[in-house]
């Protein structure tokens, strides 16, 4: 049975809201270099795209950690299954994510990296569904707000499709 997805953020407002991230980062980090961190795997096209529009120097580096899965919702279970390849110490830090719901698995993802003595740290997501929140994490950036709905596409996926999708959706029918 295929899923119904109705469009929730159009592919023509990500790119302009992320074009805005970009040129507030860029402030933000005038005269230093930003080392971004993408969640895999979700966060990779946003991750791509962010990096782009940042005129400061940026290095990159992944880390897949998980705690959905194949389901729609969290296990409370952190798993990480890519650690980094490069050390933090003295790095002016932005984790990238897609979507941050709980906030659980950040909030995990943070402990583990301060630990690693960043110059700072920060957080950038281009969905934030702030109503769902249990452990409380400060986002300095964020792309949008979205509703208690499924989303797939620009990266987030449904048992692992629709990440390619161009547009946020909604899963009709999958809570």
């Amino acid at each position: 049975m295929a899923e119904s997805i109705r469009v929730l953020v159009s592919e023509e407002k990500i790119v302009k809201r992320i074009m805005e991230l970009g040129a507030k980062i860029s402030e933000d980090y005038a005269g230093k270099s930003v080392h971004l961190i993408c969640v895999l795997k979700g966060g990779a096209p946003f991750m791509c795209e962010l990096a782009k529009r940042i005129t400061v120097p940026v290095s990159m580096d992944f880390m897949s950690v998980s705690s959905y899965g194949n389901n729609t919702s969290s296990s409370g279970i952190v798993k990480i299954a890519k650690d980094l390849d490069e050390p933090l110490e003295g790095k002016d830090v932005l984790i990238v994510e897609d979507i941050i719901d709980s906030g659980r698995t950040l909030y995990y993802l943070m402990q583990l990296l301060e630990k690693r003595k960043p110059a700072s740290m920060k957080i950038c997501t281009l969905l934030d569904k702030p109503e769902r929140r249990e452990r409380d994490v400060k986002v300095e950036y964020t792309g949008f707000n979205i509703p208690d709905k499924f989303v797939v596409g620009y990266g987030l996926d449904y048992a692992q499709k629709y990440r390619n999708l161009p547009y946020i959706g909604v899963v009709e029918g999958v809570e």
